[in-house]
């Protein structure tokens, strides 16, 4: 049981440090377009992601829980190598400012576990498959979307002057700032959800018939939005700034696209990386000014990050999982 507490714990500071290192998905461009203050923007971020719950089903914690690896013959050493490696990669990538995925760190280093532990029978094939495909899938319906909301954007206020432009959208960016940050709660609280979830199954303190328990639900919702409260701000700078120059109207195209793409994401239940689909809308919305408009040398770094998530987590939950299993 002493051990169940310390997946718990490691769960909660995970679930910290994935709002912390991805407060720059939610903040970015409302601070880097001037609308709000940090802290301001912080505090619209962490409450917007505390009260999710409310909003969405849990079925993306569904996902996480039964939907990567056989709750029947995981163990509290699989999920506890798991963590370390995503909170490992996770500080890594804070740490040189790349806006990596939170959600697929944490399935590289169930999977890695996992198969040292039990095989590739332990792997469900098609859950990791489906959220392997939307690493290319999420940013590239924010590209898409970004791309056409700010284009349509763009028609819709040509005759208007600048400034008054630029005086409406700083109030409507409150708005689509707002809206993603409960979509970036929505889906990345449930994860951690739903993984002190089979942790609980694993120990035999529920079984997963059953729903998952509102401590849980409100712990994971509370640690998420308290890490955004902290905020990431070296990653900020990267999505800020460094992609693509961003005004008010362009913040509220992003925002608005990276939102509508995690509302359907998690209403059918997949665990997207909000990094990656607020990511593309960003790139999109830059696109529409001209290829030149979006600086390809920073993007394209953090695409590697992207593609190398998966593979170096799940090398760091497999080495994790043989210490464990040697200490034991």
């Amino acid at each position: 049981m002493t051990f169940l507490y310390i997946i718990v714990a490691l769960v909660i500071i995970f679930d910290f440090i994935n709002g912390f290192h991805d407060s720059a998905n939610s903040i970015a461009t409302v601070v880097s377009t001037k609308v709000l203050s940090p802290f301001s923007a912080v505090l619209l971020a962490a409450t917007f992601n505390f009260i999710a719950f409310v909003v969405f089903p849990l079925k993306v914690a569904t996902t996480m829980g039964k939907g990567i690896i056989e709750p029947d013959v995981i163990n509290l050493n699989v999920i506890g190598a798991a963590l370390i490696a995503a909170i490992t990669w996770n500080l890594i990538t804070w740490w040189l400012g790349l806006p990596s995925s939170s959600s697929h760190t944490l399935v590289g280093g169930l999977v890695g576990a996992a198969l040292v532990s039990s095989g590739p029978g332990s792997i469900i094939t098609a859950g990791v498959i489906k959220i392997v495909a939307f690493i290319f899938i999420a940013p590239l319906l924010g590209m898409v979307m970004g791309f056409i909301i700010s284009t349509i954007v763009q028609y819709l206020v040509r005759k208007h002057s600048p400034s008054g432009v630029d005086r409406h959208f700083r109030r409507l960016q409150l708005v689509s700032a707002a809206a993603f940050s409960l979509g970036h709660g929505g889906n990345d609280a449930q994860k951690s959800m739903g993984i002190i979830w089979v942790a609980m199954i694993v120990s035999g303190l529920t079984t997963k018939n059953d729903s998952i328990p509102m401590w849980v639900v409100l712990s994971c919702q509370a640690a998420i939005a308290l890490g955004t409260l902290f905020g990431g701000w070296r990653i900020v700078k990267t999505m800020g700034q460094k992609i693509t120059k961003l005004k008010p109207f362009e913040g509220f195209c992003a925002e608005t696209a990276g939102a509508l793409t995690l509302f359907g994401a998690t209403h059918f239940g997949i665990p997207v990386s909000t990094t990656h689909t607020i990511t593309g809308a960003i790139i999109g919305v830059g696109a529409r000014k001209g290829l030149s408009a979006v600086k390809w040398g920073v993007t394209t770094k953090i695409f590697w990050s992207w593609i190398l998530t998966i593979p170096i987590s799940g090398i760091f939950g497999a080495l994790m999982y043989l210490l464990f299993n040697w200490i034991n």
